[in-house]
């Protein structure tokens, strides 16, 4: 069809509405439904397993693929930009890197431990391909809305996305809760695992169904960048992240807040991955089903507790300022490190997903605003952008490594908590060195 104008209502909203199509994948394969029905698959057995020519227990296996695959992710970032920045039909890797996240999901659908190397294989192709379409979606937004659109926008399609993966988890749940309504048969169990591998099937078809309104409307591209893809452009990504390092070096204050942010987000991004597999394994349920229930429902306190938080943080940086709010929210999770060591009570658990909600809502939407304020003046914002997301995911790198190693070596994820919670005394010493005076508000 005929390419809309920059700045159109229609344009706007299905750019906004990728959100809808891939959130999904975050909330059900990520956080909830998958991590479930992973440490299912072990309920009959112990929690380790023969693999890769090592006896690894199943939470740090899994915790070792996340690593892995936000590695790639984390080198590849710097590619895609540097492809999306300058060729003129970035519309096609984002359907490319959709495609392969999206048939990946539905690919577990297939996972099980006899055939365990292919079921890892589409959970880490999942990821690559979410985080990579990521790349070029939000290379989108400069293209597709004038600079007073983008922050409402950009709103927009968040909202839409947690809108859209709460509802297809609700479905879900209620598959997993009550099978046989949804004519999936077997013993409780057996349907119940059932459900949840149409689950993954889902997601696949949800996150393919819903993109081609965005695809019907989106540009091959931009017209006025589109060029030959050269090896200068390839690694242009890698220069850009060059540029920004050398330019820390002038910037104490960005410096210093990039140390104390790249610790905190390891720390809270690690918490976000393994708080489904913890609960399962750490959390004394009466029943199998009670335990996935009860997860499940722990996942959607989350996050609808987020968005409160999310407003609460904002309230509390406006009145006290950034810096000491990021510090009093990472002094929260220190406690919270602390007292989810002892914790083996479902009530116990529900009671740390509201305040793991809480924190979690905040402390994400300010540190990026944080770093935001600290820029330098430049028009060039892509670039530290860039490499502040790419700080995030090598620290989600080293985060997941450092609990699969404590889970694997001690057999339980508790000392693994006790070191994040260290990670979080260390970073609040790192923003203390951070002058309000330089955040403006």
């Amino acid at each position: 069809m005929k390419n809309l104008q920059k700045g159109d209502k229609k344009l706007l909203n299905a750019w906004a509405f990728y959100d809808w199509a891939n959130s999904v994948y975050t909330l059900t394969i990520a956080s909830a439904v998958f991590p479930i029905f992973y440490e299912a698959l072990f309920s009959d057995r112990d929690h380790y397993i023969d693999v890769f020519g090592m006896h690894l227990k199943n939470s740090a296996l899994i915790s070792f693929i996340t690593a892995f695959a936000f590695m790639v992710v984390s080198f590849i970032s710097p590619l895609l930009s540097g492809i999306a920045d300058y060729v003129g039909n970035k519309k096609s890797f984002m359907k490319f890197f959709c495609y392969v996240g999206a048939l990946s999901c539905m690919g577990l659908y297939w996972f099980d431990l006899d055939n365990i190397y292919v079921g890892l294989l589409f959970y880490f192709l999942g990821l690559l391909g979410y985080w990579g379409s990521l790349v070029f979606y939000n290379s989108y937004l400069p293209d597709i809305a004038f600079e007073e659109q983008q922050d409402r926008i950009s709103a927009k399609g968040y909202s839409l996305g947690y809108i859209g993966s709460v509802i297809l988890l609700i479905i879900n749940l209620a598959m997993i809760m009550k099978p046989k309504l949804f004519g999936i048969s077997g013993t409780d169990g057996e349907a119940a695992m059932k459900a949840m591998r149409y689950s993954f099937i889902m997601v696949g078809v949800w996150w393919i169904l819903f993109s081609q309104y965005t695809y019907y409307y989106l540009p091959k591209g931009s017209k006025e960048t589109g060029q030959k893809l050269t090896k200068s452009v390839v690694f242009n990504g890698f220069k850009e992240l060059k540029k920004v390092w050398a330019l820390l070096k002038e910037n104490i204050p960005l410096k210093r807040y990039l140390g104390g942010f790249f610790v905190s987000s390891m720390a809270v991004q690690t918490v976000m991955l393994v708080a489904t597999y913890f609960g399962a394994q750490e959390i004394q349920w009466e029943s199998k089903e009670q335990s996935t229930i009860g997860l499940i429902i722990c996942i959607l306190i989350i996050q609808l507790v987020a968005v409160v938080g999310a407003v609460l943080t904002s309230r509390a940086s406006a009145k006290w300022g950034n810096v000491p709010t990021l510090i009093g929210i990472n002094a929260i999770w220190v406690v919270f490190c602390a007292i989810v060591y002892f914790i083996s009570l479902p009530i116990h658990f529900y009671v740390m997903a509201t305040i793991a909600g809480f924190v979690m809502g905040g402390i994400q939407a300010l540190s990026r605003s944080t770093y935001s304020k600290l820029l330098p003046e430049t028009e060039d914002t892509a670039s530290f952008f860039s490499f502040y997301d790419v700080a995030e995911k090598i620290g989600i790198v080293i985060g997941m490594c450092v609990y699969g190693i404590i889970d694997q070596i001690t057999g339980s994820p508790r000392s693994a908590i006790v070191i994040l919670g260290i990670f979080f005394i260390t970073a609040i010493f790192l923003l203390r060195r951070v002058h309000k005076k330089d955040v403006s508000n």
